[in-house]
C-alpha cells in the first residue's frame, strides 16, 4: 500500500486538496482531525494538557485558540505539548493505516499539516504540497474568524517557507487557479502513481 503524505502551509488549500483525494477514492488521514478528537471534552488529551495548561480548559475541553496563544511564542511549551499529542496521533494513524491494508486499499493519503517541519518525510512513500502565491494564502488566512495579523505572522513563521517545501516534493498541488484545476492536478498525480508499490508501510506496522 503506497503511502501519499500531503502538506502544505495554513492557508494553502491542503483540506480542500484532500477531499479531492477523497473523491478520487483514496482515503485520506486527517492529521487535524483527529487532534480535534483528542482537545473534544472526553478526549484522551484533556486531562494531560490540562495538568500543563489549565488556562487552556473550557468546559472540560481544549480551547483551540487559548493552547494556541500559550504554545506559539514559547517553543518550551510547544515542545511539550508535542509529546504528549504527537503518540496520540501516531496510534490513531496506525489504526488507520491497518484498517485500509486489510481491506486492500492500493493507496491512502495521510493528511499532515507538518510533515515537513517533524522530519517525517520516511514515514511515507510520496510528499504532496499544496501551495500557493504568498498574497493568496494571506488573503486566504486572515479571512478566518478570529484571524489577526500577528497571529497569522506567528503561524506563519513557525511553518518551514514554502520554497524549501516545494523543493522537497514529489508532486506539488497548486490550488491558486481553482477547486477543478486542483482536482485535474490531483487525477494526474494518481495517474503517475498507478501500479507504483509502496515500502513504507511494513516498517510502520512492526
Amino acid at each position: 500500500m503506497l503511502l501519499i503524505g500531503l502538506t502544505g502551509s495554513i492557508g494553502m488549500g491542503k483540506s480542500q486538496t484532500a477531499k479531492l483525494f477523497m473523491e478520487e477514492g483514496v482515503p485520506v488521514y486527517d492529521a487535524d482531525a483527529t487532534v480535534h478528537e483528542l482537545y473534544a471534552k472526553g478526549g484522551a488529551a484533556v486531562q494531560p494538557v490540562g495538568d500543563l495548561f489549565p488556562e487552556a480548559i473550557v468546559d472540560g475541553a481544549i480551547d483551540r485558540q487559548k493552547l494556541a496563544a500559550i504554545v506559539l511564542k514559547d517553543d518550551t511549551a510547544l515542545k511539550a505539548l508535542e509529546a504528549i499529542v504527537h503518540p496520540m496521533a501516531g496510534m490513531a494513524q496506525v489504526s488507520f493505516l491497518k484498517t485500509h491494508y486489510a481491506a486492500g486499499k492500493s493507496a491512502v493519503v495521510l493528511d499532515i499539516p507538518l510533515l515537513l517541519e517533524t522530519g517525517a518525510t520516511d514515514r511515507v512513500d510520496v510528499v504532496v504540497v499544496v501551495s500557493a502565491p504568498f498574497e493568496v494564502q494571506r488573503a486566504r488566512v486572515l479571512a478566518r474568524p478570529n484571524m489577526t495579523e500577528e497571529r497569522f505572522n506567528d503561524i506563519y513563521n513557525k511553518q518551514l517557507a514554502d520554497e524549501k517545501k516545494r523543493e522537497l516534493a514529489d508532486f506539488i498541488v497548486d490550488s491558486s487557479v481553482s477547486v477543478d484545476d486542483a482536482h485535474r492536478q490531483v487525477r494526474d498525480i494518481l495517474k503517475q502513481l498507478e501500479g507504483r508499490e509502496g515500502h513504507v508501510l511494513a516498517n510502520r506496522l512492526g
